[in-house]
């Protein structure tokens, strides 16, 4: 039982957890598919294209080129996934339903749902509801419309059908059954998309949410209260007595890791490699940085993604990736997907050391060759605005995409 680690150790055990301790493989699968969804519990959903969806990237920082339709067909045509609102909204295996049961029956309208101004909204609500189980699955698109508030100029919001629905999916009286070339959801009723094992499966809020914490664990190696807590988004008070459970019944075990302050929780059986090889870019929600303080504390790497910032109060950039190279978070590139000349476009790259090293950009240079390719663009280009850019463009130059 390890007692204290180094930081560079929990940096390995924490990456090695999340995939990042083997090889791509030539041809991803199935089988790398589903191992991917053992190992990160949840795939966070978010679709801003600037490069691709965040949660496609997510895939590939792991596996490497593989079939996206494949990979959409694996998730949505068969039983054992779904979506649901775990970390964000999600693809979770089928058998967390049960686990999410105790959220979805706490959901309540927010407050600024513009449903809540609707005379007849129950009558509404139902209708929605007999026009799935007499049609079958069906889009926003394919309920009738239905009046909402008064726009102002510049508002944005969902309209009252795609509201309807998005109500009875945080319920769960309707499933995702699809996701269309646009993105949108298409949704049917749960018993037509999920095992019955799992529609009829009770679990209180206690179990399942120690269940939850064990499963963060695993995906996370090890973390702090508020790590785990996060991953399946509980409070600290709810998660800490059920982290006492988890560790006097040898799930977990509390460590020291070097420079926390907080006490640290192991999982039983957490694998600490002598070291990680390769490099990846890193999705904004990419599990090993969207809880930004951990990320800190495992790495030393502050993050703000500026997609809301202001451009002249931007420090990185609109679109900032993180850059793994080995067991640490090396630099960060500003980069998009300029689909229209085929070009990948770095706009900006920083490194997190004062010396950027020749090692660190040719592996970059190599991974956005990777993307590119996989991407079906033509070539990179490279804004030079500092040294690492002017060196990046230097290794992209010696490669040819194929």
């Amino acid at each position: 039982m390890r007692r204290r680690l180094s930081i560079a150790e929990a940096r390995r055990i924490a990456l090695a957890a999340q995939g990042f301790d083997r090889a791509r493989p030539g041809r991803p699968d199935v089988r790398h598919f589903r191992r991917l969804f053992d190992q990160l519990g949840l795939l966070q959903l978010d679709y801003v294209n600037v490069l691709i969806p965040a949660h496609f990237l997510i895939v590939w920082s792991r596996l490497g080129p593989y079939e996206r339709q494949r990979f959409e067909r694996f998730v949505y045509s068969g039983e054992d996934y779904t979506e649901q609102w775990a970390h964000e909204a999600s693809i979770v295996p089928a058998s967390s339903w049960p686990l999410l049961g105790y959220r979805r029956r706490a959901y309540q309208m927010s407050k600024h749902n513009p449903m809540r101004r609707m005379r007849n909204r129950k009558s509404y609500l139902d209708d929605v509801l007999k026009q799935v189980q007499r049609d079958g699955a069906l889009t926003a698109a394919d309920l009738p419309p239905a009046p909402g508030p008064k726009r102002k100029l510049g508002d944005w919001h969902r309209s009252i059908p795609r509201c309807a629905l998005e109500y009875h999916f945080a319920r769960g009286d309707l499933a995702v059954s699809d996701r269309l070339p646009n993105f949108q959801r298409s949704y049917d009723l749960p018993q037509r998309l999920l095992p019955e094992q799992y529609l009829s499966q009770q679990v209180d809020k206690d179990d399942a949410q120690r269940e939850l914490l064990a499963l963060a664990a695993r995906a996370l190696g090890v973390g702090s209260l508020q790590d785990l807590a996060d991953y399946y988004r509980m409070t600290g008070k709810e998660a800490a007595p059920l982290l006492r459970d988890l560790v006097e019944e040898g799930t977990l075990s509390e460590v020291k890791v070097e420079g926390w302050n907080e006490t640290a929780y192991l999982v039983s059986g957490a694998r600490l490699p002598r070291e990680i090889k390769g490099a990846s870019l890193l999705s904004p929600f990419d599990p090993v940085v969207w809880f930004r303080p951990r990320a800190e504390r495992l790495f030393g790497f502050h993050y703000r993604i500026e997609i809301y910032v202001p451009q002249a109060k931007r420090r990185w950039g609109y679109y900032v990736l993180p850059f793994r190279c080995g067991d640490d978070l090396v630099a960060r590139v500003d980069i998009k997907a300029d689909r229209k000349q085929r070009q990948l476009l770095v706009l900006n790259a920083h490194e997190e050391e004062s010396v950027i090293s020749q090692a660190s950009c040719e592996a970059l240079a190599e991974e956005l060759n990777a993307l590119a390719n996989w991407l079906c663009l033509d070539g990179i280009t490279v804004t030079r605005n500092n040294k690492m850019t002017r060196m990046l463009a230097a290794a992209v130059k010696h490669r040819r995409l194929h």
